[in-house]
């Protein structure tokens, strides 16, 4: 594999040892690949979030109404089937998800960092996280309302 995270990295072991060794020391090299690839994405985009606030607004609304729709929509309707806690409120993120991230990487490749679609996809990304971190405050407020035997 790629960058020395194959099986042989990790010594002799294969499988579910390769799997545990490389998890544990994936994760952090993971976060701070984001993180700096999102002070980048903003980099380049803070001339054009600072400049074009009508069109962040116009941009950042939809996608915020959207969001809470979709996940209300889902956490509700797997309250009401008697769903478990542990499976609908991972739902309720996951229907409401927008996968920005994939849009920001397509939309720098095909139009450049600085373009009017990687602007959209960056205000996605600023209204997405903060929105997605109260769905999942939500989510674990009103864990209470699922059944003993539901919750997980």
């Amino acid at each position: 594999m790629v960058g020395g995270s194959g099986p042989g990295s990790c010594g002799n072991r294969v499988s579910d040892g390769w799997k545990t060794c490389c998890y544990r020391d994936l994760p952090p090299v993971t976060i701070a690949a984001l993180l700096l690839t999102l002070v980048f994405i903003f980099a380049f985009q803070a001339q054009n979030i600072m400049g074009k606030t009508v069109h962040v607004v116009l941009i950042a609304v939809p996608i915020l109404l959207q969001v809470y729709l979709n996940a209300s929509l889902a956490y509700g309707l797997m309250h009401r089937f008697r769903v478990p806690h542990a499976i609908a409120a991972p739902g309720a993120l996951i229907g409401a998800g927008n996968f920005f991230e994939l849009a920001v990487a397509t939309a720098i490749a095909l139009f450049g960092a600085e373009s009017g679609a990687a602007l959209a996809t960056v205000v996605g990304v600023l209204v997405e996280v903060p929105v997605m971190l109260s769905v999942c405050g939500v989510c674990n407020r009103t864990r209470h309302w699922f059944t003993r035997e539901a919750v997980a």
